[in-house]
Parts: structure tokens; sequence; C-alpha cells
């Protein structure tokens, strides 16, 4: 039993303001706005809105240099079940009164509200992330710090996600926040599905290290690296040795490990689990197979260790979570 695709149309209201960056407000509307084909697709109403009442009609200034006609105001977000902060101000400045006051009748309503990088401050002011972890761009984190002391800000990470809330670090960290919502909502065959269409990186667990040399998993230009990792995607379950990854990418094991780290954000070994940790999940969402039939596909061995590892990386077993996405059917 795969997961189902709600009829229900899924409102949601992306936050513009003069001044926005036009990459930050792309991302939401890009992952969630556009018409993504070939696939079942659940349907989405992305509206852009200001953070004004009434009747709106106005052109947002970018910080590119050119506007974007707005027709929506603060009473969409009444009808969001998402709002998403796609950034905020580099000053920070406070955010109004009437916007924080939207943000927290959404919440109390149920909406799934999003901080994407410095959109964290503005959930963050409206008391929504009190007594919680929260995540933001790492260069703003020990501002973040200072100014909301009773948040636990973890500027190490791409994501955090509570499940109501979900905040993220900057930039592309947005792209992979998205894409993860689309995954646990939705499952992998549409977040995977999305991602080729935008042709980045399908899954990058949360807990990965945001500042890295490129934000993305691999440089397009870098065909030596682009075809080994595309040897390790489809051999997750075979045994895959340094020296022997070394050897394909005709470098000294020193050097493929130092760029390595610097094309992905992260290192060989950690890399490679997170694959065949995402290939668990999906064959989990989407199968079902035994857990021992999966780790053997993945590149565990025993379900003990796919078990083993699921638990510390994840919190729940592989059977809870494929009860989560299938059901007790």
């Amino acid at each position: 039993m795969q997961i189902s695709i709600p009829e229900k149309i899924v409102n949601i209201a992306v936050l513009a303001f003069d001044g926005i960056s036009p990459f930050h407000l792309s991302v939401p509307c890009m992952v969630f706005g556009e018409h993504h084909g070939g696939l079942a697709m659940p349907e989405f109403d992305l509206k852009v809105c200001l953070d004004q009442t009434g009747k709106i009609h106005k052109e947002v200034r970018t910080n590119a240099g050119f506007g974007i006609l707005v027709r929506h105001g603060l009473t969409t977000l009444a009808r969001a079940d998402m709002v998403v902060v796609p950034s905020w101000h580099d000053d920070l400045r406070p955010a109004p009164p009437a916007l924080l006051k939207a943000l927290r009748q959404a919440h109390q309503r149920g909406a799934r509200l999003i901080g994407l990088c410095l959109g964290a401050f503005v959930l963050a002011e409206a008391g929504l992330l009190d007594g919680r972890s929260a995540t933001t761009h790492w260069a703003l984190a020990k501002a973040f710090s200072e100014r909301y002391p009773q948040i636990s800000l973890d500027p190490n990470v791409l994501y955090v996600d509570h499940g109501d809330v979900i905040t993220s670090a900057g930039t592309a960290a947005g792209i992979d926040c998205c894409l993860h919502v689309l995954r646990t909502g939705y499952g992998a065959d549409v977040a995977a599905h999305v991602a080729r269409r935008l042709v980045v990186a399908p899954h990058r667990q949360g807990g990965q290290a945001q500042y890295i040399e490129q934000p993305l998993a691999v440089l397009a230009t870098d065909e030596r690296l682009v075809k080994v990792l595309e040897w390790m995607l489809a051999h997750l379950a075979e045994p895959q040795q340094l020296d022997h990854l070394a050897q394909r990418a005709l470098m000294s094991r020193r050097s493929f490990t130092r760029h390595f780290q610097q094309q992905t954000g992260t290192t060989v070994g950690k890399w490679l689990l997170n694959q065949r940790l995402a290939l668990a999940q999906r064959q989990l969402e989407t199968s079902k197979r035994g857990i021992d039939d999966i780790a053997a596909d993945t590149g565990f061995g025993t379900g003990l260790l796919l078990r083993r590892y699921f638990a510390r990386e994840f919190g729940i077993s592989p059977s809870a979570y494929r009860r989560e996405f299938q059901g007790n059917a």
C-alpha cells in the first residue's frame, strides 16, 4: 500500500515583503506551486501574500531590483493549511503585530508553519518556538540565540521538524526542507519526482551540516565525482571500500576524502549511510518486503543493523515507520 495522495486541495500561504530575495521567495513556489507533471501529485493552491490586511494590489520590491505584484494579504493565512515564511529582513527588524497575530491564529487552528532561513526569527518572535529546538542561517546564529535564549538553536543542521512547526537553515537548505515536507507528507516518490524536475538532490537528512563549500550535493561540472556518486547509488547493496572509490575517481585516498567532503558537505561514510537509509525509507513506504530483505538490498546486510541505524538516526523502528505510512494494511 502506497501513501495515498489526498483529494483535498492543500492551501499554502507564502509571505512576501519589501526587499525580499527572489531566490528565497521562489523556493516554496517552485516546490509547491509549480505543476510537476508525470506523477499523481497532491494539489496545492499556493498564494503569495503580504503582511497587511484589507484589499491588496501592491508591487513588492525585491532586493534584485525588480518588483512582484501581490494580490493577497493576511486574510489568506486564515484559510491556509501551511504557512511559509521564506526569509526576513536582513536587519532583523521586528515583525508587524498583525503578522504575528495571524501566525499564532493559524498555528492554533492547526496549520503547519515553516520558517525558512531568517523566517525562523519571525516564528520565534511569534512565540511558536519557545522551549523547542530550531535552526536558521549559520551566519545569524549568534543573533538568534541572544534574542531568543528560550529556544535551543542548532546552527549545524539543515532543518528541524517538530511536525507543526519547521525551521530551516539558509539558502539551499530551504529546498531540502520543502522536499522533506513533501517526503514525509506524500512519500518518497513524490519528493524524488519534484527533486528531479528541479535538478537537485532528492533527500538530504536534516542533521547534515549546513555550512559547506558547495550547498548542493555535487557540482554538475565535477564529472569524476558525479560518476563515482552514480556508481555508489547503483551499488548500495554492495560493500563500498574507500580505497576502491578513490581509484574510481582517479584520486589518492586523501585527495578523494577531502574533495568528497568539500563537494557534498559530509564524509563518504555518512553520505553512504544517508543514501542507504533513504532507500530503506522508500522501500518501507511503498512495499511489504521483509526487514531482512530490505536490509540486504540497502547494504546493511542484516535486519539487526538496519534497525540499529534506523533507530539511531530517526528515533523510530523500521516497522513503526512503515506503519506511519501504510497503517496496519
